[in-house]
């Protein structure tokens, strides 16, 4: 068996953990095993999946400049005692540079990932660029979710080389097909049978741009009172927009779902799916919205790898916040449905992503006890 150790900063219900658990659910897992390394113990929440799967879950010290030390010792002590890993995937990038250097005097296949387009603004932002650069001299391999996502983090020169590959955050798309009798319960459910439903998921962090969001939203509930926003996820600024939406008088119009297991139910309850991010490496949940036949209306900043169908349009953030409205309540009576059969096609499949991810790892075990050269 092979075990391949994911480095991730937690289990929560992110874009990237969903993607790692989705191949880890269809992956072959008496051949290739997932063990992970996190840095934040208290966000667990695929903790007992991984561990029902077989996986294992190390937790490591969360790096800062102070700890520097204390986070090379971590890594070095693990690697001694754990010689039973002969790959590593990192996903987390600010660090990567670091950890992969060191699992590499320990013999692993180095993996980087590439999630998302940008560090962030100030300071900290600065930091991690300044960390994550060397990346593409270290890593042996390169995974990107995005052709943009590729460049951002690894450089034009390094995404043409033969060991980097656009790697698609694939979906369980049975899932997510659209379903009426689902969407009639859910509505049900969450009390929104005559209301016009739209949604987003996604965490409460500044790139997913939620201000925006629920300055857009004032302006379709006040033209359009059955307007309801569901937002899905957790986040360290949910405690500032809970404020704005009470600020707003929204508060019995606006619904928090918090952590959600039944997202693919949740997409099939909405009426239009609004994604106004920063910045984003692909926009997975686009992705599912389009393969549940929801209309989806996203930033300009969401990369050209989304656009799968005629579902999904885009509008400038820097636009007038009027068109945007605008173009939500056109949505407020489509009643015609279905989940578009060129998605089925586009290679966001996770069986065959499965199959795709277990051949990579099996050709670098396979170099790596021939003692062969990775192809550059």
């Amino acid at each position: 068996m092979i075990r391949v150790l994911q480095v991730i900063g937690s289990l929560n219900n992110g874009g990237s953990q969903a993607m790692i658990m989705n191949l880890y659910r269809n992956i072959d897992r008496s051949k290739i095993q997932f063990d992970f390394v996190i840095d934040r113990a208290d966000e667990l929440f695929f903790a007992d999946e991984i561990r029902n799967l077989g996986g294992k879950i190390y937790i490591l010290p969360k790096f800062n400049f102070r700890n520097s030390f204390i986070f090379n010792n971590a890594w070095k002590n693990f690697f001694e005692k754990h010689p039973e890993y002969k790959i590593i995937h990192g996903h987390v990038r600010s660090t990567a540079s670091i950890y992969l250097k060191t699992a590499k005097k320990y013999g692993l296949v180095t993996i980087a990932h590439s999630h998302s387009t940008s560090s962030g603004m100030g300071f900290s932002a600065i930091v991690k660029n300044m960390l994550q650069y060397r990346i593409r001299y270290i890593a042996d391999y390169f995974l990107a979710c995005s052709e943009e996502a590729g460049v951002w983090l690894f450089g034009k020169k390094t995404c043409k080389k033969k060991n980097f590959y656009i790697f698609n955050n694939a979906i369980d798309m049975k899932k997510y097909i659209y379903n009426k009798e689902i969407r009639t319960m859910k509505r049900k459910e969450l009390n929104l049978e005559d209301k016009f439903v739209i949604g987003h998921v996604g965490r409460f962090v500044k790139p997913k741009n939620h201000k925006f969001l629920i300055d857009v939203f004032k302006k379709v509930h006040d033209k359009e009172p059955s307007a309801v926003l569901l937002l899905i996820g957790e986040g360290e600024l949910k405690p500032q927009i809970e404020k704005k939406v009470i600020n707003l008088g929204l508060h019995d119009s606006v619904l928090f779902t918090g952590v959600r297991s039944d997202i693919p139910e949740l997409l099939q309850a909405m009426d239009i799916f609004v994604f106004p991010s920063l910045y984003e490496g692909l926009g997975i949940v686009t992705i599912e919205a389009q393969t549940s036949g929801l209309p989806c209306i996203v930033a300009d900043t969401i990369p050209k790898e989304a656009f799968i169908t005629e579902l999904i349009q885009k509008i400038p953030l820097k636009e007038d916040k009027k068109l945007w409205v605008e173009e939500i309540l056109k949505f407020k009576d489509a009643n015609n449905r279905e989940t578009p059969k060129e998605i089925m096609v586009s290679g966001f499949d996770i069986e065959e992503k499965a199959h795709e991810i277990e051949s990579l790892y099996n050709e670098i075990v396979q170099t790596h006890q021939n003692g062969e050269k990775l192809i550059q």
